[in-house]
């Protein structure tokens, strides 16, 4: 896969937004339009059948160039050979974790949610490779959490030097108050699964991206 800091676009397969059709054929349509990364994220799935799943996807990004995401199980993300791993606040500080090195096997870097400066300050203090900053709007992913607003993103774009990805209820419509608010690098669920066409849905967003990151200078 690309470096993170050369990473713009984040996609997922997210088993709440499959809509009758499988996690290979999904991940091919985002590989196709051009996602960077993408994350597998299961949440209400057994351990075995993120497992199954990942053991899926793992030869397609490889092929593709894209990096693999595995969300919430570092253990299935070395099994499989995935690039990353992605815990929420939950998953790490909350389950009295203080720095990746605890829960990072050995060639699986970490992903850490935020959605508040002290929580991004503290995951880059941890170690983490990435940091997600969001919700940005409110979204269906996340039910009952407020959007951070893009007082956060701006935030971020001052003070953060590793790669960070806004995310949460981004689409084609408000893309541009978050890249004007500062964010180079986008994950987006819903607005690419729900698309008719999910390589075309990938591709208009991907399309969007790099000038933005052109634009950014050194900002991560």
């Amino acid at each position: 896969m690309k470096p993170l800091d050369q990473c713009h676009l984040y996609a997922f397969v997210d088993a709440a937004y499959l809509r009758g059709q499988s996690v290979a054929d999904v991940a091919r349509a985002l590989c196709d339009g051009g996602a960077d990364l993408i994350q597998l994220r299961a949440k209400d799935w057994p351990h075995e059948d993120v497992l199954r799943a990942a053991a899926a996807l793992a030869p397609i990004t490889q092929a593709a160039g894209v990096g693999l995401v595995i969300n919430d199980h570092p253990d299935i993300a070395q099994r499989v050979g995935a690039d990353l791993c992605h815990l929420g606040q939950e998953d790490f500080f909350d389950a009295g974790l203080a720095h990746v090195r605890d829960v990072r096997p050995s060639g699986v870097r970490i992903g850490l949610s935020s959605h508040a400066p002290e929580q991004a300050l503290r995951a880059a203090q941890s170690g983490a490779d990435y940091i997600a900053i969001g919700p940005v709007f409110a979204t269906p992913t996340k039910p009952g959490r407020p959007g951070v607003t893009l007082d956060y993103v701006r935030w971020a774009a001052g003070h953060l030097q590793l790669p960070w990805f806004a995310i949460g209820g981004i689409t084609l419509e408000n893309l541009d108050p978050v890249l004007a608010a500062g964010a180079r690098r986008v994950a987006v669920v819903s607005a690419i699964l729900n698309a008719p066409n999910i390589a075309r849905a990938c591709q208009q967003f991907r399309s969007r991206l790099p000038s933005a990151a052109a634009r950014g200078g050194s900002i991560s």
